[in-house]
C-alpha cells in the first residue's frame, strides 16, 4: 500500500506545481500582453508598466480569459485604434507560449 501512496502523493505533487506554473504563465502572457497593448496605444513608459498591472488584475474579473480580451478590446476601441479581434486572440496565444518557456525555464 505505501507505493500506491507514494505514487498518489506524487501525482498530487505534480498537479499542484503544473497549476502553480500555468497560474504564474498566465500572469506573465497578461502582462506582456499588456505592454503589447501599452506600445500600441502609444503609452509613456511609466503608463505602460501601470497598464500592464490593470490587465494583470483585469483577469481576476472572471474565470477564464474573456475579462482580459475585453479589457485589451476596449481600451483599443477607446483609444481610436482598430485592432481585430483575430489579431488580439493572436498575440494572447503567442504571449502564453512564450510565458509558459519563460515560467519553465526559471525566469
Amino acid at each position: 500500500m505505501t507505493t500506491f501512496n507514494d505514487r498518489e502523493k506524487g501525482f498530487e505533487s505534480k498537479f499542484a506545481l503544473d497549476q502553480d506554473q500555468e497560474f504564474r504563465a498566465m500572469a506573465r502572457r497578461n502582462k506582456l500582453l499588456g505592454l503589447w497593448a501599452a506600445e500600441k496605444m502609444g503609452l509613456s513608459a511609466d503608463s505602460s508598466e501601470e497598464y500592464a498591472k490593470a490587465v494583470v488584475r483585469a483577469d481576476f474579473e472572471q474565470p477564464g480569459e474573456e475579462d482580459v480580451f475585453r479589457k485589451i478590446a476596449g481600451d483599443f476601441k477607446g483609444s481610436g485604434l482598430t485592432v481585430s479581434e483575430g489579431e488580439i486572440r493572436s498575440k494572447m496565444d503567442e504571449l502564453a507560449s512564450m510565458a509558459r518557456d519563460q515560467v519553465r525555464a526559471g525566469e
